[in-house]
């Protein structure tokens, strides 16, 4: 069930729509294939139209949806070519931020990461993978965020979304929350550290991590996938 978009004149209500249904198509509540229709998730969300519209141009943009003229929208299945090729990006900029938080992060964000991590060997406990996530999420981005790489961060964000739906799939049978969570204890290691080659090392090898469930998810979860894109084997890559 979707939440309802409370007033707040501080962030347009598209923006707030676009957020949530991203939310919502990620955490699998809205399931691959699944059509939308503009006039139930505007009552839902307690919104006109029109932001909802706008949100749905936003989310085919970003290629969770497909907007089929005279047919409707449709969340899309998972093309494992796209997490892929997400997956390729993501590396790219991210082990350059995290060689460059390496070399010096403020002791402000190391700080938080170091309160994030307590979160995230708490979260683990729960059954709620949702929650796990958005702290993976705010780990990234406090990186990113403590050496002034905003940019670097908005590009990952617009990048990743069918990484997204992948990784709350995986968790936590085909990817363990102990093994993300002692990767992301290395990654903090590097940067405690100022060694910036163990930094970029570390955060390789946890965003690898998707090389090894992405054919497994695959194969349990077929409905969800699109056919024409099928993932290889596991790939084993050293960091």
């Amino acid at each position: 069930m979707l939440r309802r978009i409370e007033p707040d004149s501080t962030e347009p209500v598209a923006r707030r729509v676009f957020r949530e249904l991203r939310h919502a198509i990620v955490t699998m509540q809205f399931q691959p294939g699944q059509p939308l229709s503009e006039q139930e998730v505007a009552g839902q969300l307690g919104v006109s139209r029109q932001p909802v519209r706008e949100a749905f141009i936003k989310l085919s943009e970003s290629g969770l949806v497909v907007i089929r003229p005279q047919r409707g929208t449709f969340v899309v299945k998972i093309s494992a070519k796209q997490v892929m090729d997400a997956r390729f990006v993501r590396e790219a900029v991210e082990l350059a931020v995290a060689r460059k938080a390496g070399e010096g992060l403020p002791p402000r964000a190391v700080a938080e990461l170091e309160a994030n991590l307590k979160a995230q060997r708490e979260a683990a406990t729960s059954t709620n993978p949702a929650s796990f996530l958005e702290l993976d999420e705010a780990f990234h981005r406090t990186i990113a965020l403590g050496v002034d790489c905003e940019y670097a961060w908005r590009v990952v964000e617009e990048t990743k979304a069918q990484m997204d739906r992948v990784r709350y799939l995986s968790l936590p049978q085909a990817t363990p929350l102990d093994r993300l969570i002692a990767q992301h204890e290395q990654i903090v290691e590097g940067i405690r550290a100022r060694c910036p080659d163990a930094a970029e090392a570390a955060m390789r090898l946890h965003l690898r991590e998707i090389l090894n469930s992405l054919p497994e998810l695959a194969r349990r979860f077929p409905d969800l996938f699109d056919s024409e894109s099928s993932p290889a084997e596991p790939i084993a890559e050293s960091a």
